[in-house]
């Protein structure tokens, strides 16, 4: 992921809903949800949650799919990764163990 790119993320992600739906969307993982079903969720109408999804969609934080007539959204997991691999490219200054802590969290190691 490149600068741009990065920001792009940090703009989508730099808005409470759209924030709550990205996190909500990493938590129902590969099942994903429909536009209504996040809606209902956060408690959101239907023509902003529309704006929100795509604003995230096209930062690449999620990616949706057609399933018939409705569509379904997901984390894009490869974007979550890219924006923190972004974040840690230089991380700890070559001391890797340093950032272990880091990387145990984020692979949600108890």
């Amino acid at each position: 992921m490149d600068k741009t790119q990065a920001l792009d993320a940090f703009a989508a992600l730099g808005q409470a809903t759209r924030l709550d739906v990205f996190r909500l969307l990493i938590k129902t993982g590969d099942a994903g949800l429909s536009a209504g079903e996040i809606g209902d969720a956060l408690g959101v109408r239907q023509n902003t949650m529309s704006a929100n999804l795509a604003i995230l969609a096209r930062s690449g934080l999620i990616r949706n799919a057609r399933e018939g007539r409705s569509i379904r959204y997901f984390a894009d997991m490869d974007g979550m990764r890219g924006l923190l691999a972004f974040l840690m490219e230089d991380c700890c200054g070559g001391r890797p163990a340093l950032c272990q802590p880091v990387i145990n969290e984020l692979a949600c190691a108890g």
